[in-house]
This record gives C-alpha cells, sequence and structure tokens, in this order.
C-alpha cells in the first residue's frame, strides 16, 4: 500500500471520486455536490484556512487502486478551548481492510503530531459543526443534509485504533403527516408566550433578509460566545453571503425569529431536506440538473425538514420562548401538509435541555453520531465533553 498526499488536480480528483465509488451499492447513501465538497478545501471559499491548516492523503494498493482516503486539520482558533493541543480528522473513507485503515489513521496522526498536537477528534470537518460532524453509529437510513453517513464497520476501526468516545450526537425524527398536535402541556406553554405582553414571533422574508441576518447573528454570538471560549463571532457580512446561496430552496416560513420589546431573543433555522432532490445528481450540478432541480422543487419534492441551528439569548432560555417558536412552525406544518416529516439534528449527550424539549414534541431518537477523541499524548487524561463542561460551570461559580 502507497499513500499519496494530495498536492494536485489528479490526486484532488481522486479524493473526491472515491465516495462515489464506495457507497455505490449502498442506496442509502446520497452524494453530496462536487462544488460543495471541494470548497472545504479551497482558502477562497473556507474562511476557516484563515485561523487554521489542513492536509490530505489518498491511500492506493500495490495495483495503483485507490482503496482509502483521509484529512488532518488544526483550527488555530479552537485550540484556544482544549486543556491540551487538539487537532482534527476527517473525510475518512477506506475498504473493508484493518490494515489500510491503520495506515490512514497513522498519517494523518503523526502529521498532526509533528505540528505539536497532542489529541485529535474526528471524524469532523474543517468548519463549522453543524454539517458533517461525528460518525455515524446507529440509524443507518438516508442521512438529511449535512448529516454524515459512513459504513458500518467503521466504528470498529476507530475503537480499535484508541479513539474514546468524546460526546454522542442525537437525531431526532417528528412525523407530522398524520399528527395534527403537538402535546397539550407543550400547547399551553407555547400559547402562554405568545399572550405574553412585549413577545412578537416573524417568520424570514427574504426581501428583509438582511436584517433577519443581523438579528440571527446577534442572537448567536450572544448566545455561543458564553458557551464556547473558542467561540468565533459571526460575522454578518460573511454569514449573508453564505445564506443568499441558499436561496434557491430557503423557505422562509420555516425560519422563525422572536422578539421582546422589539429586540431579538432568539431563532430557529428549519431547511428543507435538499438531499432528498440531490440523491439523483451523482454530485453534479449541471444545466440539466439545474432544470430538474427547479422541476423537483416545484413540484415538492422536499418533503423532510431538517433542524440546522437555533439560538437563545441566555437570559431568556428556560423561559418557554422555544415552545414558543415551535407553536409557530406547528402553524406553518398545518398549512403546508406537503412537509412530512422533521429531523432534528444535532443535538449532544451533554445538551439535557433541549434533548427534554425535542422529546416533549414528540419526537423520538432516530441516530447516533459519535466525535470521537484520540489521546496522542499518553501521558495526558481523556475526558468526556460534558465532564469538562462540568468542570468549566463548576470553575464559573
Amino acid at each position: 500500500m502507497k499513500i499519496l498526499e494530495v498536492k494536485d488536480r489528479k490526486t484532488a480528483k481522486e479524493f473526491l471520486e472515491f465516495h462515489k465509488n464506495h457507497y455505490k451499492d449502498d442506496p442509502q447513501w446520497i452524494c453530496p455536490l462536487d462544488k460543495e465538497f471541494n470548497s472545504v478545501f479551497n482558502p477562497d471559499t473556507n474562511n476557516t484556512f484563515r485561523h487554521g491548516r489542513l492536509r490530505r492523503w489518498i491511500l492506493k494498493n500495490e495495483n495503483g487502486t485507490i482503496i482509502g482516503r483521509i484529512a488532518a486539520f488544526i483550527d488555530d482558533l479552537r485550540l484556544k478551548a482544549y486543556k491540551q493541543a487538539t487537532g482534527g480528522l476527517g473525510f475518512f473513507e477506506v475498504i473493508e481492510d484493518w490494515e489500510a485503515a491503520k495506515l490512514l489513521f497513522d498519517t494523518a496522526v503523526d502529521w498532526l503530531k509533528k505540528e505539536g498536537m497532542e489529541a485529535v477528534d474526528g471524524p469532523i470537518t474543517f468548519g463549522s459543526n453543524e454539517t458533517n460532524w461525528g460518525l455515524l453509529v446507529e440509524g443507518y437510513s438516508q442521512p438529511t443534509y449535512g448529516m454524515q453517513y459512513h459504513k458500518k464497520y467503521y466504528k470498529g476501526y476507530f475503537e480499535k485504533y484508541g479513539f474514546l468516545n468524546y460526546y454522542e450526537q442525537y437525531s431526532y425524527i417528528r412525523d407530522i403527516a398524520s399528527v395534527e398536535v403537538f402535546p397539550e402541556r407543550f400547547m399551553k406553554i407555547a400559547e402562554w408566550i405568545h399572550k405574553k405582553p412585549g413577545y412578537e414571533f416573524r417568520h424570514l422574508e427574504i426581501n428583509k433578509i438582511r436584517s433577519y441576518i443581523e438579528d440571527l447573528v446577534e442572537v448567536y454570538n450572544t448566545t455561543w460566545s458564553e458557551f464556547r471560549e473558542d467561540y468565533e463571532p459571526l460575522n454578518t457580512d460573511e454569514f449573508y453571503k453564505t445564506f443568499k446561496k441558499s436561496k434557491a430552496f430557503v423557505d422562509e416560513e420555516l425560519i422563525w425569529f422572536a422578539y421582546k420589546d422589539g429586540k431579538p431573543i432568539a431563532f430557529f433555522v428549519l431547511f428543507p431536506d435538499l438531499n432528498l432532490i440531490l440523491k439523483h445528481f451523482n454530485g453534479r450540478l449541471n444545466l440539466w440538473n439545474t432544470m430538474r432541480f427547479l422541476y423537483l422543487k416545484k413540484r415538492n419534492t422536499m418533503t423532510r425538514m431538517r433542524a440546522l441551528v437555533a439560538g437563545v439569548v441566555p437570559a431568556y432560555q428556560n423561559s418557554g420562548v422555544e415552545s414558543a417558536i415551535f407553536l409557530c412552525l406547528y402553524h406553518v406544518f398545518m398549512k403546508k401538509r406537503f412537509y412530512t416529516e422533521l429531523e432534528l439534528s444535532w443535538v449532544g449527550d451533554f445538551n439535557k435541555k433541549m434533548m427534554s424539549i425535542y422529546s416533549a414534541i414528540g419526537a423520538s431518537k432516530s441516530k447516533t453520531h459519535i466525535t470521537y477523541r484520540y489521546m496522542i499524548n499518553k501521558n495526558l487524561p481523556f475526558t468526556r465533553l460534558k465532564d469538562e463542561m462540568a468542570e468549566l460551570v463548576n470553575d464559573k461559580n
């Protein structure tokens, strides 16, 4: 077997094309768009390169056939929050061969070690954790847009190598096709919040998108700056550019904002599941597929939704405002009956509050991903994320 670093167009194309052959016989897998996949590795389209670096490799057998791939990366911003210098690895794919998997892991870990890293998390992406984060270990059904899908034997390879369960990520599913109401207690809380003076709830309006993006960024930055020390504040201009790219499939009535006395305090973003269309394209969005996309969208092919991101200003958490936003969404679901399923993904095993909310609306756990951590420096202790968070809270108190 031979490891080759991705350094030119040929190896970059091999890195990209491997997953198409690797999953060609799996009816559940959905090929990501080539352009979107490659954008992760392009400094012009991935802002993480401003404070990070990345390497990629492919693995070939003695016949010159590619049998695996992996990427390793370092985000200098995230290093500030870790007890030890921690890098990441992702885009791991390999044939069912332990020696091949081990060689890929060794290559990524060796590079990270030379770069001064003492631990590595994976499989993750080089960027934001809303998408392509964690290893699928339960619920091998068709993934929603942005969620990772893997071969079942990967779990054994990660754990055999020495990766430990850093935290689990749960996806919840709620059938909304035949259910007329959410649980009674949930509805009463939501209705009570709606009637309280000073509260207002509005959905996104595309023609006022800039204003709503500013509100989202304000809430998001207020929320996550208190939660994570490695948090990089969202930039309104950059997020606006990113969001504009999604205009082709965004449903403005699936994105809601809560206000108190005119000030934004919460938001909840649902996207129609683009994968229900992309599964027909094999990664290519040429002119013909663009026309097919518009046709399939008009036919309401995207019957599933994914909850992508949410935020509640800390002062209003546990106030019931989340329930009130779900009530707004409930009315949308009742009007747009072509939406039949809602996936709430993902929520970490450290976030008991959000899991309770999802259970309260009648959602059930459907998938589990794991973000693993491997201790490069064996002299350092391994601590799960929820225990780290508990220590942080204790220190602040």
